[in-house]
């Protein structure tokens, strides 16, 4: 099969008009982890079938396929053959030309988006505190409360003791019911550092009344200084939103261009073949179960803030959120927006029928493909946390050498 083949160049010449692409990588997670393209996903060769169809939408949308000198680039293009994808190209030269080429290499998983959360602390100077700080307030009894932002099952294997659970995208729904006196310090803690800085901006642009910090570099940090980590702590935030909290998450969003439709505008979004177009239930899982909008894929927001790249791997698409409540789906919104998609926030639709039942859950890969973040599980190294902090904190130098972001920040 004889395949069209773009250059380095011209890749990056997409990249910066915003075009419509996807830059898949082709190898195994673990080897993508260690080196690849900005906005490069992953998909490996052996997954295709399984999930091309919901990360590619749009059939005719242009893909980018690259290895690196493994040989992979042929059977893909038969995959996606096969599939009905009909514009498919090699990158010319693969990995190795774009490395010769002088343009940046980006190492572990969901880079853009954490160099965007690293961007973000850059440019509004996010509050935080140290893990030992935090500890202080803890055993001093201080009216603080601790906000773990991370998916609930990552909680429950580990957390620092005394927080509760309250994943990204529900922090401004339900910061009112967990701190409802406006005198208690909020800290924001995820694994590391992207979903911390993210989660304490999100309540501060949405004008929560009580100071907010992040803690630095999250349960990592917290490890590092050698503090107790809990375990399988099953503490949940309830539903309770501050004093005009829905109002000024529809004011942030539209301050980063988000526009809201109503369903008869979200069809005529929807009709338009000629672009890729997300679709996103930025809901809890139970809630997207007990009904929701006929199309939309469930993604808590949090999630797909930090995994875009897995999520929505064509870059230059549309992206559609829907939220019963709409806060969640305004605050996603905003920062999907400042990363530079075209976002939308559809309005209504849960008065006509709905959808019932779980979501598509895609399988996982063998493990020994995986990339193994060093902040997952409780056995990592401490010198791969700290290298992992190291990289981070080099992101905003690097997003800065690469060019191609098209980021900003609100």
């Amino acid at each position: 099969m004889n395949l069209l083949t773009i250059t380095p160049s011209q890749v990056r010449s997409r990249l910066l008009l915003r075009d419509e692409m996807a830059l898949l990588d082709l190898r195994h997670e673990a080897a993508y982890a260690t080196g690849h393209p900005l906005f490069a996903a992953n998909m490996a060769v052996g997954r295709i079938a399984l999930e091309a169809e919901t990360r590619l939408p749009r059939k005719d949308a242009p893909i980018v396929v690259y290895d690196d000198g493994e040989g992979l680039v042929a059977e893909a293009a038969r995959h996606f053959a096969a599939l009905g994808y009909s514009d498919i190209r090699e990158l010319e030269g693969g990995l190795e030309a774009w490395r010769n080429a002088g343009f940046e290499i980006f190492i572990d998983v969901n880079s853009y988006a954490k160099a965007f959360g690293e961007l973000v602390e850059s440019r509004r100077h996010t509050p935080s505190l140290s893990a030992e700080e935090v500890a202080k307030l803890l055993s001093n009894k201080a009216d603080i409360r601790i906000f773990d932002v991370r998916r609930p099952d990552e909680y429950t294997t580990m957390n620092i003791p005394g927080s509760v659970s309250v994943p990204g995208a529900e922090l401004v729904l339900r910061a009112g019911h967990v701190a409802p006196d406006s005198e208690t310090t909020i800290v924001v803690n995820c694994a590391g550092r992207t979903r911390s800085i993210i989660g304490a901006q999100s309540l501060i642009n949405a004008g929560i009344a009580n100071k907010v910090v992040a803690l630095r570099n999250g349960t990592m940090g917290w490890t590092l200084a050698n503090q107790t980590l809990e375990h399988r702590a099953d503490r949940r935030g309830g539903i309770g939103q501050f004093e005009g909290a829905k109002d000024k998450a529809r004011e942030v969003a539209y301050r980063a261009g988000v526009r809201h439709l109503n369903p008869h505008e979200a069809a005529v979004l929807e009709a338009d073949t000629t672009r890729t177009l997300y679709r996103f239930d930025v809901r809890p899982v139970e809630d997207y179960a007990a009904g929701h909008l006929k199309g939309f894929r469930h993604y808590p927001g949090g999630q797909l803030v930090q995994e875009i790249d897995m999520a929505a791997p064509v870059r230059g698409a549309r992206i559609l959120l829907t939220d019963d409540r709409g806060v969640r789906a305004d605050m996603t919104a905003s920062w999907l927006a400042q990363m530079a998609f075209e976002v939308y926030v559809i309005e209504g639709g849960y008065d006509d029928a709905l959808e019932i039942g779980p979501p598509q859950i895609l399988p996982k890969p063998d493990p020994s493909h995986r990339y193994r973040r060093p902040y997952e599980g409780t056995e990592a190294s401490r010198d791969a946390m700290q290298a992992y902090f190291d990289w981070e904190y080099g992101l905003v130098e690097q997003l800065r050498r690469d060019g191609t972001h098209g980021f900003f920040v609100i």
